[in-house]
């Protein structure tokens, strides 16, 4: 099969088109044959040497997937062969096959293509893991998200609206925030030109928000401290500022606040599983009615993947990036 290799820790030139063997299934495990592989952050970090594949996985890129099921034990998940299907992979996901533990796949929503579909594993798995799991995000309250204009973001967005939540999103330019905004933010806060503290008390009447989902870490920790109402949780799933910040364990205390934060990729695959039956649940169906959808910002050949890595790199995009297989 034809597969993305990265030859070298480095920039987008190090994704290099290569020849691999087809993976073969486990127990539990489905054969796919990919149609399309989304783009995520751990992609980028991956390339250049910051995040290695947890033992055992693929050391190919690509943690989400969409493509029909073609080998394996679908079965052991109520799945079928020839079924469309999207999953969240620990990597493997830029190939013409990959392997998925047949409980981390879920059927492709109707309306939807399997490009869209390759859109949400990643996004959705951390998504509702990280803002209504652990962050608890609970009816009535507040949501803010730093990097609204990503994947991640724009998702936040999208499932924090459909449940009737306020939600707040910085993003890096005047024109993401008035695309986030149209994306159904209720307001979107440029962080070049605004300080998102002041803004957040200004647009809550100083109460603060319930729970931020955030990317950045380092110095925005004591300032999204200062943007949490009384028993609010504060949510790290990245560290793109750093891996150090102050806290002012004084104001934690007195406000009763929660610091938490969380990784997927290595997480075992019954807790993932869990994730994928809430998401079928409580989300697919909102994907199924159009209430929702995932955005796709650009699609690229599977040949063509350090064009794609070079755009996520530029930042600029609005949603997803996915890569096609020819």
């Amino acid at each position: 099969m034809k597969a993305i290799e990265i030859t070298q820790s480095g920039g987008p030139e190090v994704l290099q088109l290569a020849d691999r063997p087809m993976p073969i299934p486990g127990p539990g495990e489905v054969l796919i044959k990919v149609a399309a592989a989304g783009i995520n952050r751990p992609d980028v970090l991956q390339r250049q040497g910051g995040y290695a594949p947890p033992p055992g996985a693929s050391d190919l890129p690509g943690l989400e997937i969409a493509g029909h099921i073609v080998g394996g034990d679908p079965a052991s998940a109520g799945l079928a062969m020839e079924d469309a299907i999207c999953a969240l992979v620990t990597g493997g996901g830029y190939a013409q096959y990959c392997v998925a533990p047949a409980a981390q796949c879920l059927p492709v929503p109707k309306r939807l293509s399997l490009i869209q579909a390759a859109a949400l594993p990643e996004t959705y798995f951390t998504v509702w893991s990280n803002v209504f799991d652990r962050g608890r995000l609970a009816p009535g309250e507040t949501l803010l998200v730093h990097g609204g204009g990503s994947g991640i973001g724009t998702t936040a967005i999208a499932l924090a609206r459909a449940f009737g939540h306020p939600v707040y999103a910085t993003a890096g330019s005047d024109a993401r925030v008035q695309a986030i905004e149209a994306l159904g933010c209720t307001r979107g806060i440029n962080y070049r030109t605004q300080d998102f503290v002041e803004e957040i008390q200004a647009l809550t009447d100083g109460r603060g928000v319930d729970v931020i989902l955030d990317m950045v870490a380092g110095d925005y920790l004591p300032r999204n401290i200062k943007c949490l109402a009384e028993d609010g949780r504060l949510v790290m799933i990245a560290q793109l500022g750093g891996m150090h910040g102050q806290v002012n364990c004084w104001r934690v205390m007195v406000r009763r606040l929660t610091i938490t934060g969380s990784t997927l990729r290595s997480r075992p695959v019954a807790f993932k599983a869990a994730i994928a039956q809430a998401l079928k649940e409580r989300v697919w169906p909102l994907l199924e009615a159009g209430t929702i959808e995932p955005l796709i910002h650009a699609t690229f050949p599977l040949s063509e993947a350090a064009r794609a890595h070079a755009m996520m790199d530029a930042g600029e995009q609005i949603g997803k990036i996915v890569l096609t297989m020819e």
